[in-house]
C-alpha cells in the first residue's frame, strides 16, 4: 500500500457508488468502460497513490465489485438518501476500522479524470484557511461530493441526515468553515463525470487526452 506523504494527514479514501444511476437507465455507472478500462478502474488508479487506503460505498450485492479488491461499505441510512449517506458510512467505517485516521476523502465513482494532486491541495487549503471541511471546484462550479471530511463530524452528519432529513451536501457544508479549491478545466475538466450515455461518449474522447503521455 502506498501511503500519503508525511506533509499531510493520513487520509482514508471512499469512492461513492451508492446512487441509482437513473439517467443511465439504472446499473452501476462506474462499471461503464471508457478507453478500454472501466471508469472505476480509472478512479482507483488516480486515488490509490494519494490515500492511505480506499473503500467503496455501494448498495446491493457487493460481489459485483469483487474484482476491484476494495472493501465495500453500504449506506447505513435507509432509502438511498444520497451521497451524504455514503460519506457518513465512510466516516463510521473509518472510526471503527482506522482509529488513527481523522480524515476521509470522498470522490464520485463516476469521475475518471480526478486530479493527481487532489488530496494534497485540499489539505493545504483546509490548513491554510483553518477550515473544518474542503471541497473541489472547477470552471466556477463547486463539486461538494469531492471533498475532505473530519471523522469527528460523523454524529453531526448523522443527526442532519436522520433527524433533519437533510439531503444536499452544500446545505450541510454551509454550517462549517469551508475551503474551496479550484482546478483548471483545460485540457479537460478533472471532475467531468459520466452521468448519461452521451457523457460516456464524451468521456471516450477525454480519455484519449488523459491517457496521452
Amino acid at each position: 500500500m502506498k501511503l500519503v506523504t508525511t506533509e499531510i494527514p493520513l487520509t482514508q479514501g471512499v469512492l461513492l457508488a451508492g446512487g441509482l444511476a437513473r439517467r443511465m437507465g439504472g446499473g452501476d455507472k462506474p462499471m461503464r468502460t471508457i478507453g478500454g478500462r472501466t471508469i472505476l478502474e480509472r478512479v482507483i488508479a488516480r486515488l490509490k497513490p494519494q490515500c492511505g487506503g480506499l473503500i467503496l460505498n455501494a448498495n446491493g450485492d457487493p460481489a459485483r465489485f469483487a474484482s476491484f479488491g476494495l472493501q465495500v461499505v453500504a449506506d447505513d441510512v435507509p432509502g438511498f438518501p444520497g451521497p451524504l449517506a455514503g460519506i457518513l458510512a465512510a466516516l463510521d467505517w473509518t472510526a471503527a476500522n482506522r482509529p488513527g485516521v481523522e480524515w476521509v476523502l470522498s470522490a464520485a465513482g463516476d469521475c475518471p479524470f480526478l486530479p493527481r494532486d487532489l488530496v494534497t491541495r485540499l489539505h493545504d487549503a483546509r490548513e491554510r484557511e483553518n477550515a473544518r471541511l474542503a471541497v473541489a471546484a472547477s470552471g466556477g462550479q463547486s463539486h461538494p461530493v469531492i471533498g475532505l471530511w473530519h471523522v469527528a463530524l460523523r454524529e453531526e452528519l448523522r443527526h442532519a441526515l436522520v433527524v433533519e432529513d437533510l439531503r444536499k451536501i452544500d446545505r450541510w457544508t454551509a454550517r462549517y468553515p469551508l475551503a474551496t479549491v479550484n482546478w483548471p478545466v483545460e485540457p479537460l475538466d478533472p471532475f467531468f463525470n459520466a452521468n448519461t450515455v452521451e457523457d460516456v461518449a464524451e468521456a471516450e474522447r477525454l480519455a484519449a487526452l488523459d491517457d496521452a503521455p
